[in-house]
């Protein structure tokens, strides 16, 4: 009871204190108060006093308003070594990857005629020695290409590339733009989706008239000794069937019931040093001899004029509108 009483009598002077605080005026705070530090707001361990101060470390932080433009070239250097910085280099070179070349290098001439010539003529027979002259070169790059890829076959390669060759068409009629990269080059891609939005095409391999055949082979270093590109021209005598149709359903060009022969010198290429390069098509080589093609029909959507018999009989009825009107 007694502690009761004296913790009471504390909390009663208390709120008599900060009764007369509320109500003095604040003006009327004496001038000779003075805010003493006790001892109780310090640390109680103060042994840790040195390492509580080294724990606050002073940044220099750099000045954001100077201008570089108006340094000198030692002034700059100076600053860059306070901060530990190397001075920038003008570096001009940016990276690059050639995954394809950007054309054909010493292109296969096609020999005037081909395919309609036969052998046992003198034209024919030209043919074939004017082909085992350029053999030469052609099997240095077939060696060449045995020292990236061991089991290069010229009999698989051919079957290979009839794959590649039916594949590539097949996902170009079906406009598929991002599987057809695969089998197509980046330089033969724009070539290859010309100009066939809008456009239904319907195309199909028959057969083989001739069975493909290596016709050419090339080699060429691109910047560097080891950067190594191979291009093989392959020739195809095939029996295909092609028709294109407009957006409106109608036929520009070809048939789907008439097949035609198609004699074909395509290139394939393929980035030797790249582990993981691949034969592609790159171009088709078109003879300079060659007719130039038909071209395809323009179509457009006809304006239907009235016909004659149409105007006569609204004619006829205007008037006996009117006639029927004045009746009535």
């Amino acid at each position: 009871m007694a502690l009761r009483g004296v913790i009471l009598g504390v909390n009663k002077h208390l709120l008599q204190e900060k009764v007369i605080r509320l109500l003095t005026p604040s003006l009327a705070i004496p001038i000779n108060t003075q805010i003493v530090r006790h001892r109780r707001t310090k640390h109680w361990d103060p042994k840790w006093k040195l390492l509580r101060r080294l724990k606050v470390m002073k940044v220099k932080l750099p000045n954001y308003n100077e201008k570089f433009d108006e340094l000198s070239e030692e002034e700059v250097r100076s600053r860059l070594k306070e901060q530990g910085i190397l001075p920038p280099r003008p570096w001009v070179e940016k990276q690059y990857f050639i995954s394809s070349t950007g054309g054909i290098f010493e292109p296969y001439i096609p020999p005037e005629g081909d395919g309609k010539v036969s052998s046992i003529t003198a034209q024919g027979a030209k043919q074939n020695i004017e082909f085992l002259e350029k053999k030469t070169k052609t099997m240095m790059s077939v060696r060449k290409i045995r020292q990236f890829d061991e089991d290069f076959d010229s009999l698989q390669f051919c079957k290979d590339a009839t794959k590649t060759y039916i594949k590539m068409h097949e996902l170009m009629a079906a406009q598929d733009k991002e599987n057809i990269i695969q089998y197509i080059t980046e330089r033969a891609y724009p070539e290859v989706m010309h100009n066939i939005e809008n456009k239904t095409l319907h195309w199909k391999f028959i057969k083989n008239i001739e069975l493909p055949r290596i016709v050419h082979a090339r080699h060429t270093q691109v910047i560097t000794a080891e950067n190594i590109f191979a291009q093989v021209t392959v020739r195809f005598h095939t029996q295909q069937m092609l028709a294109i149709y407009d957006r409106f359903g109608r036929l520009m060009y070809g048939s789907e019931i008439v097949a035609k022969d198609v004699l074909e010198y395509v290139v394939f290429e393929k980035h030797l040093s790249n582990q993981y390069g691949i034969w592609r098509i790159h171009a088709k080589i078109i003879p300079t001899w060659l007719p130039p093609k038909e071209p395809s029909k323009i179509t457009f959507k006809k304006a239907i004029k009235p016909a004659v018999t149409d105007l006569v009989s609204e004619s006829s009825k205007t008037t006996s509108n009117n006639e029927t009107t004045v009746a009535t």
